[in-house]
């Protein structure tokens, strides 16, 4: 597949997962230029999911989420500038500017910048003690914070919100959970299921108060204490705001490439600039099944990095992987694969009141995504083939039928067409 490699090297702007993928790919793809990853953080590329959860609670080392080990890229001729970052680019001469002042020519370029934290704007969000979560330094500075008998209050209560909350729980934090909606997860997972992630954190002791807005953080030298929309003021050691990301376009990207929500690609994740390529959560892809759609999940970061270096090399085959993630809360492990962002039915097959099911989001019938909680452990079942299956009939929009998918005497395989 892969094309001359030319004097000039592949350019890769982004040292997440995409771009540690990418580099990956072009090395077992055959390509033997040079490949040089411009990252502005100091670490080799690494998945984020323990961050909120195994490394959060120190059970896990960073190591173990390297996408390669650390000696993997001088090994394999890839150059790494850390702590570094592009300011300007020249689409037509393939050359980028780096903040350095150093100039860098490029045959191919692929922008996986990934997301960036939203940031409340309410009086007191510059007092210390206030978190997010991103990096590994500022899962760090959480850690340190996060001793036993201490009050924290999270505020969002999105993948992010509960698997921090869930992790600080576990850790022995007093947690107080402030978001917007009627229940957690509840634009993603919907009623029923986010009803039961709601019920997994009070069971644990967790405080949620939902409807509720943070208008200010209150403390002399540091975080003292979270104030509500309502007039709550809730008492607190530290905060970690879970509000969302955005994409994180660099500004050099600014008039050169076309931007809607992230920087927009088409199926095989080239942006309107020739030569040009994006990935991960800074990518607004067009995809075969789901139109278009940003994605910012681990999964889509691995395997959008790998699609699109198969693509910087030639390869005319679209990105159509049929989007998964997880979660992980207390002991809890939720699973989902496809894409629904409307839906008019919920068809379950298990037990909502047992919080132990697979779950259809259908839509004029057709199933648009499955998802599954806690079904492991039982012989019987098997939750990896069920979402697999589920998989499937989302991809090909099928339309089973209600009393087929909830049956459980249905082979779910057997529904896929």
């Amino acid at each position: 597949m892969s094309e001359e490699s030319g004097t000039k090297p592949i350019v890769i702007v982004g040292g997440g997962m995409a771009g540690g993928n990418a580099a990956v790919a072009l090395r077992e793809e055959g390509f033997g230029g040079g490949v040089v990853i411009i990252s502005r953080e100091p670490s080799v590329p690494f998945g984020r999911p323990p961050l909120s959860k195994t490394y959060l609670r120190s059970e896990e080392r960073l190591e173990d989420w390297f996408v390669r080990p650390a000696g993997w890229y001088e090994a394999h001729g890839v150059d790494r500038l850390t702590e570094s970052s592009v300011v300007a680019i020249d689409v037509p001469a393939h050359r980028l500017a780096l903040g350095s002042g150093q100039e860098l020519e490029y045959q191919k370029l692929l922008v996986a910048t990934g997301g960036r934290n939203r940031r409340l704007t309410v009086p007191g969000a510059g007092l210390p003690g206030i978190h997010y979560l991103r990096t590994a330094a500022e899962c760090d500075a959480i850690k340190r914070e996060a001793v036993a008998g201490r009050r924290a209050v999270v505020v969002g209560m999105g993948f992010i919100g509960c698997e921090v909350t869930a992790s600080l729980t576990q850790l022995g934090v007093h947690v107080t959970s402030v978001f917007p909606g009627k229940i957690p997860l509840e634009r993603v997972l919907g009623e029923q299921v986010g009803g039961i992630i709601g019920a997994m954190h009070r069971s644990n002791g967790v405080r949620l108060l939902a409807g509720a807005q943070v208008a200010a953080f209150e403390g002399n030298e540091r975080l003292e204490a979270v104030v509500t929309a309502d007039g709550e003021r809730i008492a607190c050691d530290f905060a970690v705001a879970g509000v969302g990301i955005e994409p994180d376009v660099p500004s050099f990207a600014g008039s050169a490439i076309a931007q809607e929500n992230g920087i927009l690609t088409d199926g095989r994740c080239r942006t309107s600039e020739a030569d040009v390529y994006a990935a991960g959560d800074v990518a607004n892809h067009l995809h075969p099944v789901f139109g278009r759609v940003r994605v910012e999940h681990y999964n889509n970061a691995e395997k959008q990095g790998a699609a699109a270096a198969r693509s910087m090399l030639g390869s005319a085959a679209p990105y159509d992987y049929i989007h998964t993630f997880w979660s992980d809360q207390y002991e809890h492990k939720l699973e989902y694969a496809g894409h629904a962002t409307s839906w008019d039915d919920f068809a379950v097959r298990g037990s909502l009141e047992e919080g132990k099911l697979v779950g259809f989001y259908l839509l004029d019938r057709a199933v648009q995504a499955a998802v599954g909680l806690d079904r492991g452990g039982d012989p019987e079942l098997d939750l990896d083939s069920e979402m697999a299956a589920g998989a499937r009939l989302a991809a090909r929009r099928a339309r089973p039928g209600r009393a087929a998918v909830t049956d459980e005497k249905v082979d779910l395989w057997s529904l896929v067409q």
